[in-house]
């Protein structure tokens, strides 16, 4: 919420995240607390999927995933592929990036380690994120690593938004 606020999507981070008080969600947030990493990854090896993954992917636009849907072209290499996602919601999950690493890393968090979160994955995530929206990430993560986090937000703000100072 407040690293939305930080960019002034206002309105996206009082809503951030409601679906994970939904009963799927939230049970399994309680049982698969781990304080190091996302429940969603204890479920997934305790039961083999995460039903509360499944649940909130589906419901929260700020994850590429809720993005992913049927490749119309047969000759394409994969039968999905990622929607270029609207830019409000690239920053969401820019910010819900940057907080996940502060809440998992705890003291052990800099700026560059959402960034090299995310580049740990690239190469795994580009057959399905869109590749407009990859480059929009990378370029905010990159801003964050190189200028800190008052910058980021500053540059998120003015030049991907739009919005005024």
């Amino acid at each position: 919420m407040c690293a939305c606020f930080h960019v002034g999507l206002y309105k996206q981070g009082l809503l951030h995240d409601l679906s994970k008080y939904s009963p799927v969600e939230f049970r399994a947030g309680c049982k698969y607390y781990a304080g190091d990493r996302s429940p969603n990854n204890v479920q997934r090896m305790e039961e083999g999927c995460s039903t509360a993954w499944l649940h909130h992917k589906g419901r929260n636009k700020h994850h590429f995933e809720y993005w992913v849907d049927y490749n119309v072209d047969r000759d394409a290499p994969y039968p999905l592929q990622g929607m270029k996602m609207p830019v409000r919601y690239v920053v969401e999950m820019f910010c819900d990036r940057v907080s996940a690493c502060k809440v998992y890393q705890k003291e052990n968090y800099t700026d560059r380690s959402p960034l090299e979160y995310y580049l740990r994955s690239k190469k795994r995530l580009a057959p399905i994120i869109h590749p407009e929206t990859a480059a929009l990430l990378e370029t905010m993560l990159r801003v964050l690593a190189e200028k800190g986090e008052k910058e980021a937000y500053s540059y998120i703000r003015t030049q991907v938004l739009g919005k005024k100072k």
